[in-house]
């Protein structure tokens, strides 16, 4: 008697392809928990057939690539497991709130990987964006290896020259809003195979409870940005060709220099310098571990505030441990200091150069070397417009909600724009003109809760930012139908449609800008204008597709910045920091 369940029995006498067509409606939890449930039915589910079509669900790439991707991975099963835990929750439009000018990664696949890449503030010509280059700086890219593990690599350059920085992915919640890139402490290891890599909240939690350490975002920011320009320093990899401006393929590339770029960043992520004398297949106890900082050294360049103190301040901070006390004994210490409950009356609360010391010295007891990691996770956080309400002293990106044009929202979705009538692609010799992007959602009035559409501005070049990211360039009732005739030639188009609102105008300083009476005429499906009633201004804005446009060749990659502020430059600035690299 067949003791196989029924259901399955089922399943295992269909054909292959109409398994694969099946297998559209599963998901692959669904398929993994089918190869569970018997070895016949893991003969049939877990093929290369099966997988191919789960990658095509993901709904990432088209399927010409992910034919073009298996060729540098081990299955499709693999490559699933790549598109669904690292590309899809990372692809999308992340940002940072200081300056106001830049700080817009738009993140895409590449080729086996997940690319970052930084949209320059820029001008657009009389062909606009169409025929035009759109300045992008490479950021971050993660690397696929063979068997679906995952390098992480931050660019930026040294002062000679463009360089990479490898380090490590701790984790991708598959909902995520945060980017972080931090320092990651490490116990060493003897290989490469022994190199245990523990989510970033595990590991804080172990040397909280066990050993008194302390998770990198609780040390000082000037802590923080030091320890990571001093690890970005020591693990640095200049980059050679065809490395450079190379992170995702165009039509002009071809898939043998694709293969040759990965193959070339597998070797730099795992023997460093030394890649060029050395093949994939070398012994595992030669590769190299991108956590190469070692405590003494990150300990004489932190430390060195202990000797600003005075005579008393310095006795009373070092006689804390003494060659017999155990590093947990000096943190206890030090909380029962800050608690009050020192065995001595006479000793006062620490100061708050004592709490940082204390904040340090936890954290680097926590590893024996040190390196880059990169960690996506989910926060709750608040939000004014749809723009995330962020701390700005954490080196961190936060993704945008992108909503895309559905029945009922068909101008959602990101745009471009410039101001002037006609659109630039119809002006083949007028001026150059600031680019604006431009993130269109829909949301409800807050005086009587009828439809909206916000364009929330979220770049603008290329000179001097005139309105802060996150401000709403205009807000227009969607419900309410405008009369006002349009003020300029109309230049042999029809208008669909006009309605109602208004557009952000002067106002008192930089922060706190007015709105003046408007209207939004839609041309099409893919092209806006908005009208200042009073001023006659007039901004007209195409949906853009980055990844089509930059995957079209219609890119030009700037020099990037130093590698700690490439991720996300801090200083607040209304001016474009790539201003100088530019004019080069």
């Amino acid at each position: 008697m067949d003791t196989e369940p029924f259901g399955a029995c089922s399943l295992l006498s269909l054909p292959g392809d109409v398994f694969s067509v099946i297998s559209c409606f599963l998901s692959p939890s669904d398929i993994c928990n089918l190869i569970l449930c018997s070895k016949s039915l893991c003969a049939l589910v877990d093929s290369e057939k099966t997988w191919l079509v789960q990658c095509e669900e993901v709904k990432v790439l088209p399927l010409v690539e992910i034919v073009q991707w298996r060729v540098g991975i081990s299955s499709y099963k693999v490559l699933c497991r790549f598109l669904v835990q690292v590309v899809k929750p990372l692809i999308g439009i992340w940002v940072h709130q200081n300056p106001e000018v830049g700080n817009v990664v738009y993140v895409m696949p590449g080729f086996l990987s997940v690319v970052g890449c930084r949209i320059i503030p820029q001008m657009v010509g009389p062909l606009w964006i169409q025929e035009g280059r759109v300045m992008w700086s490479p950021v971050f890219e993660i690397i696929c290896g063979f068997d679906g593990s995952t390098e992480f690599f931050l660019h930026g350059r040294d002062r000679e020259r463009n360089c990479v920085y490898p380090g490590f992915v701790i984790g991708i919640e598959k909902i995520c809003n945060v980017l972080l890139l931090e320092v990651e402490p490490r116990k060493e290891k003897s290989s490469c195979n022994e190199i245990e890599i523990e989510a970033s909240s595990k590991v804080c939690k172990t040397h909280e409870e066990h050993e008194g350490g302390v998770p990198f975002w609780k040390l000082e920011f000037r802590d923080r940005e030091s320890l990571l320009d001093l690890v970005t320093r020591h693990v640095a990899l200049h980059v050679v060709e065809p490395l450079s401006g190379r992170l995702f393929p165009t039509r002009k590339d071809d898939e043998a220099m694709l293969l040759e770029r990965r193959t070339m960043l597998l070797k730099m992520h795992k023997f460093g310098g030394n890649w060029k004398h050395m093949n994939l297949e070398e012994d595992e106890q030669l590769c190299y571990n991108p956590m190469q900082v070692d405590i003494n050294e990150i300990w004489e360049n932190l430390g060195d505030e202990i000797d600003k103190m005075d005579e008393n301040e310095r006795w009373k901070y070092l006689t804390v441990v003494t060659p017999k006390q155990s590093f947990s004994s000096f943190i206890r210490n030090g909380i029962n200091h800050i608690l009050g409950k020192s065995s001595s009356s006479k000793n006062p609360p620490p100061s708050s150069s004592e709490i940082r010391h204390m904040n340090r010295y936890g954290f680097l007891s926590s590893g024996e070397t040190f390196g880059l990691s990169l960690n996506a996770s989910y926060a709750e956080m608040s939000s004014y417009q749809e723009w995330p309400i962020m701390p700005e002293n954490h080196f961190a990106l936060y993704k945008l909600p992108m909503k895309n044009p559905i029945d009922d929202q068909e101008y959602a979705g990101l745009w471009g724009g410039a101001y002037g009538w006609p659109p630039r692609n119809c002006v083949e010799d007028g001026p150059e003109k600031a680019l604006f992007l431009l993130m269109l959602t829909y949301g409800e009035s807050q005086k009587d809760n009828e439809r909206v559409l916000i364009g929330m501005k979220i770049l603008e070049g290329y000179g001097c930012a005139s309105r802060p990211n996150g401000s709403a360039m205009f807000v227009v009732n969607i419900d309410t139908p405008s009369f006002e005739p349009f003020p300029f030639d109309a230049d042999g188009r029809d208008f669909e449609s006009s309605y109602k609102g208004e557009g952000i105008a002067d106002g008192y300083g930089f922060r706190y800008p007015s709105s003046k009476p408007g209207s939004l005429l839609v041309i099409s499906n893919d092209l806006l204008a908005f009208v200042w009633q009073e001023t006659k201004k007039v901004i007209t804005l195409q949906r853009l597709n980055l990844e089509e446009i930059l995957k079209k060749g219609l890119g030009s990659c700037v020099t990037p910045l130093p590698p700690t502020k490439n991720f996300t430059y801090m200083k607040r600035s209304n001016s474009n920091v790539f201003g100088k690299s530019l004019m080069l």
